[in-house]
């Protein structure tokens, strides 16, 4: 193997021989930037939420765990579950059995509104299933996918991986589970960047196209859906790429001294009430408080009344 040195030695005081000169990193590649969806998410809905997900050690305390959390994890593990049964076994009357069995009791009001909730769950799971074929077997349930760009080191789980027949043959398409905001439209769905970064992974995995995306709304039994271009799927990276350099270069002021209030600012907002670090943050003490339940609360309302939820899928 041949050693890089210097072409011009350095004359080495007093003794006269000459002295390699030491090789910069100039022309190194950069580290890629590990990231997942929710990681992305931290910074861009605010850099000081990501500095105490993923930088300050220790981390600052969080509040109490999230009633619409624990009501969308149990709802994604149940269908997780589900597909995991053999086809002969996926019947309604599995379902009880199947929520029980992943049902996360923690941040309800008391034990009424926990009830409520399993009943709604149930109801909601109930006709979801009603929708699909027994013997359908999704691609990929809770699968990781995971790609590589010139920035990126990107891997997530998606909820599922369907494998459909398009008009010019075998494609996959992206489906995501919510269980809390209400009214979602193909507008979500083609601005949601986990998705996308989903589509452009699972594409490079399976060496299939994967331009559709959907989010199935489990309360309202709707489905929101967009056929992204090879176009949008780039401007969707490259914003994510955007989004990694600018962490990159928060965390790099950081370590050279920066002030981290400075490199890491507040991005006060309707968010501020839900987060989980709101007590140790300056602007987020001020956003009024919501009670763990509140969410669910609004979910479970005979209106149907919106929540701003954050379901279990997007943490």
């Amino acid at each position: 193997m041949r050693r890089a040195h210097s072409a011009t030695p350095r004359p080495r005081g007093g003794s006269g021989r000459p002295e390699p000169e030491q090789l910069g990193f100039e022309g190194m590649p950069e580290r890629l930037f590990v990231c997942t969806p929710s990681k992305l998410g931290a910074f861009e809905d605010c850099p000081r939420r990501y500095r105490f997900s993923y930088v300050d050690r220790p981390a600052p305390p969080k509040g109490p765990p999230w009633a619409h959390n624990s009501l969308g994890a149990s709802v994604h593990t149940a269908l997780r579950n589900w597909f995991g049964l053999p086809a002969d076994r996926r019947h309604p009357e599995a379902l009880p059995t199947l929520l029980k069995g992943t049902w996360v009791r923690e941040g309800y009001r008391d034990e009424a509104q926990e009830r409520t909730a399993y009943r709604r769950a149930l109801e909601w799971l109930e006709s979801y299933v009603e929708t699909l074929d027994p013997a359908f077997e999704p691609l990929g349930v809770e699968r990781v996918v995971a790609v590589k760009t010139s920035v990126l080191a990107f891997n997530g789980r998606a909820d599922r991986i369907d494998s459909r027949t398009g008009p010019e043959g075998p494609e996959l398409a992206i489906v995501d589970y919510k269980t809390g905001r209400t009214g979602l439209d193909s507008d979500d769905a083609r601005g949601s960047q986990a998705l996308a970064l989903y589509a452009f992974a699972a594409e490079r995995v399976f060496r299939r196209p994967c331009r559709r995306v959907e989010l199935h709304h489990l309360p309202s039994g709707t489905v929101a859906a967009h056929e992204h271009t090879p176009e949008s799927l780039a401007r969707q990276v490259s914003r994510a790429e955007d989004t990694a350099r600018d962490i990159v270069a928060a965390e790099r002021a950081v370590a050279a001294g920066g002030d981290p209030d400075a490199a890491f600012p507040t991005a006060p907002g309707p968010i501020c009430t839900w987060c989980d670090f709101r007590k140790s943050c300056p602007a987020g003490v001020e956003a009024p408080a919501k009670e763990p339940w509140a969410a669910v609360d609004r979910v479970l309302a005979p209106s149907g009344g919106e929540a701003a939820v954050v379901t279990a899928s997007e943490q």
